[in-house]
């Protein structure tokens, strides 16, 4: 089969197209013929050598997320699956086999039935960013009636946190660095929009709120935004923390225990079986209700890879970028 492939860390330039091996499903897994391939800033991450590998691997295929037909299903996994259309998440985490191929194999139970009227391209943009986003406004209970600060509303995990927090009847700040970025910010349901550039972030949200700091902030870089976290969350309110891009980010302790602060961190391949089980009831009726409304930045030929790549990495992409391998 084709597939792209990295056999040293490094640059977008170590991927290349290559023909492999069709991979088989094990007990518990589907073979599937995918469509299309989401490229997640975790997947760049990986290629680059940020996240260690271990010894003794020889090749990846890169990529978690993606969407396809189920092909052919192992042991324990009903035949009726065969032709399900599905979207995948988390697919290589753990091991060098992922959706940038035209096959996949994934677990049964990460195959998430794809709605008819989605497309495989919208259905690759789902998994670890509609997930995270999920969680990350979801961890703390209900937001109903509740102001969320959502950091970074034009990338990927935060146009779905914005579209989901309002879903659940949140009122939505979120920031963002520039003006076509604070207009996909407002076209998935922001209330207020912060250009961070620009504006001052601590006084247009004690503005918004009247005084009193936001309910729930989804922080997407602690590194960055930690020092800041105590004047713009409400005493007793609530932070989620995916993202960090200094692995010993800083925090105001003192004014996060004055103010009885609460965190609450996480990575979404580490989610418990039970978390991920009820966010894919959620969000499944989030989709076939017309509630969350894709996000796509653009679609690249699988021939063209690493410029996906580099588009991840360059930061300026609105929304996610995918890969379209059938």
């Amino acid at each position: 089969m084709k597939a792209a492939v990295y056999r040293a860390t490094g640059s977008p330039d170590v991927l290349r197209i290559e023909d492999i091996p069709a991979p088989q499903p094990a007990s518990g897994e589907v073979l599937v013929r995918i469509h299309a391939s989401g490229v997640n800033p975790s997947d760049t991450k990986t290629r680059s050598g940020m996240f260690p590998l271990g010894d003794g691997w020889e090749r990846m295929v890169p990529h978690n997320d993606g969407a396809g037909l189920i092909e052919d299903v192992g042991a324990g996994v009903s035949a009726s699956r065969v032709g399900e259309r599905v979207w995948l998440h988390t697919t290589q985490w753990g091991g060098f086999n992922g959706t940038a191929a035209a096959f996949a194999v994934a677990r049964a139970d990460r195959a998430i039935r794809l709605p008819d009227d989605v497309s495989f391209a919208a259905g690759a943009t789902f998994g670890v960013p509609l997930l995270t986003a999920w969680q990350s406004v979801m961890m703390n209970g209900a937001v109903d009636g509740r102001t969320v600060l959502v950091q970074g509303g034009a990338g990927a995990v935060g146009n779905y946190a914005i579209q989901i927090a309002r879903a659940k009847g949140a009122r939505v700040i979120t920031t963002v660095s520039a003006p076509a970025k604070a207009a996909a910010a407002r076209g998935a349901g922001a209330d207020e929009v912060i250009d961070y550039r620009r504006e001052n972030v601590t006084a247009r949200v004690l503005e918004a709120t009247k005084g009193r700091g936001v309910d729930h902030l989804i922080e997407v870089n602690l590194s960055v935004n930690g020092p800041k976290l105590d004047a713009w969350v409400k005493p007793g309110g609530f932070i989620a923390v995916y993202g960090s891009d200094d692995p010993m980010a800083e925090i105001p302790a003192i004014g996060a225990i004055v103010r009885q602060l609460r965190f609450g961190f996480f990575l979404v391949y580490e989610l418990a079986p039970d978390v991920l089980a009820a966010a894919t009831r959620d969000l499944t009726e989030l989709l076939a209700s017309g509630r969350l409304q894709p996000y796509i930045d653009e679609v690249f030929p699988l021939e063209r890879v690493a410029d996906a790549h580099r588009r991840v990495e360059e930061g300026a992409a609105l929304g996610n970028v995918v890969v379209s391998v059938a």
